[in-house]
């Protein structure tokens, strides 16, 4: 039986709500009512326009059960929505409505303004997904799946930087933020990821999947640590990589702002589950975002348990594993000695050092 959540009256909303799973009434600015059954949907985002003050001043997106997403403009809405699901035994820490993927971290709920944009394409499906902070104009992780179909290089890379329209207009970042920052566009999911069609190549530019980089750090660490990545993109290593990469956007580990007011992160990082023969492996690695080159090749020295990685980043990594296997990954990172070598077992990197600078 549902439960009628709320009436949302927009004019009196400060910034936003979410609701998930149940009936929704959009009521447009023409009078015309788009209505929505639980079925059709997956949920709902609302996000208010600070420009406009009428009863009108809400946006919603709503995000279809196909996995695409629809905008209206202008709008308000009643939103009806059931009682929430209790989670099944074996997982109790998963995502309950959106994000069901393997790959996707655990959802922010600390805010409403937070938005899960996915993009996709017809021929190859998913790129990658996001999910967007409006309150702090900042990419919280962006999250994707490499394998032998979507691991095909079909393309060269043709730069296409651009604003990500899915974005209400002033919780995006823009080109003018960046231009003379002195900080790169530096990717999340790559360029170098996305080879096997134009479109999916041409995602990967829109400023969402961004993070301001100094250009020593994204052109040098941070690329060789995504060459490694791709050195383990293959049949013989993985059926599939599940791939994470985000940066520090927490007041605590904020490095400074730009001068257009953009976050510079202190650190950036991966987290990464390999999956082969229905067994998982996972590593975190964790970088220092320094405006200098770092010449250490042994990249085992940046490489710490997911465990590790979620005390310093408060996320919650591979929710929608089952409880038990999500435990024994997160929680292991092997480390023996090779060839009088400290070497990180199943990932085939060096370790010189015992700890990684948090």
């Amino acid at each position: 039986m549902k439960k009628r959540i709320a009436y949302l009256l927009f004019s009196l909303m400060s910034l936003g709500a979410m609701a998930q799973n149940g009936s929704v009434k959009i009521t447009l600015r023409s009078g015309d009512v788009i209505a929505y059954s639980d079925t059709d949907y997956d949920s709902v985002r609302i996000v208010k326009n600070l420009s406009l003050n009428d009863n009108f001043s809400v946006g919603v997106k709503v995000y279809l059960t196909d996995k695409k997403s629809v905008d209206y403009i202008a709008t308000k809405a009643e939103i009806n929505t059931p009682e929430p699901p209790q989670p099944e035994d074996n997982n109790k820490n998963r995502n309950k409505y959106r994000g069901k993927l393997l790959e996707y971290p655990h959802l922010s709920t600390d805010s409403v303004m937070n938005l899960l944009i996915v993009k996709e394409t017809s021929d190859y499906g998913i790129t990658y997904s996001l999910e967007w902070d409006c309150n702090k104009k900042a990419n919280r992780w962006t999250a994707y799946e490499m394998y032998d179909a979507n691991s095909v290089s079909n393309v060269t890379r043709k730069d296409d930087f651009k604003e990500d329209p899915e974005i209400p207009y002033q919780y995006r970042t823009k080109l003018s933020d960046y231009s003379g920052s002195g900080f790169s566009r530096g990717h999340l999911c790559p360029s170098s990821d996305r080879l096997c069609s134009r479109e999916q190549n041409s995602q990967t530019f829109y400023l969402s999947n961004m993070q301001p980089q100094w250009q020593a750090h994204n052109g040098g660490l941070w690329n060789n640590l995504e060459a490694l990545v791709r050195k383990w993109n293959t049949s013989s290593f993985r059926d599939t990589l599940y791939v994470v990469k985000a940066a520090t956007i927490d007041d605590a580990n904020i490095k400074q702002y730009t001068s257009s007011g953009l976050i510079v992160p202190k650190y950036f990082y991966m987290a990464i589950l390999r999956v082969k023969n229905h067994k998982y492996k996972a590593i975190g690695l964790w970088t220092k975002h320094e405006n200098e080159s770092d010449t250490n090749k042994n990249y085992g020295d940046y490489a710490i348990t997911i465990d590790e990685l979620e005390k310093r980043t408060g996320i919650d990594f591979f929710c929608n594993l089952p409880d038990d296997i999500e435990d024994k990954v997160e929680s292991e990172l092997e480390i023996e000695l090779k060839a009088g070598e400290l070497q990180v077992v199943d990932w085939g990197i060096i370790r010189t050092s015992n700890d990684v600078e948090p």
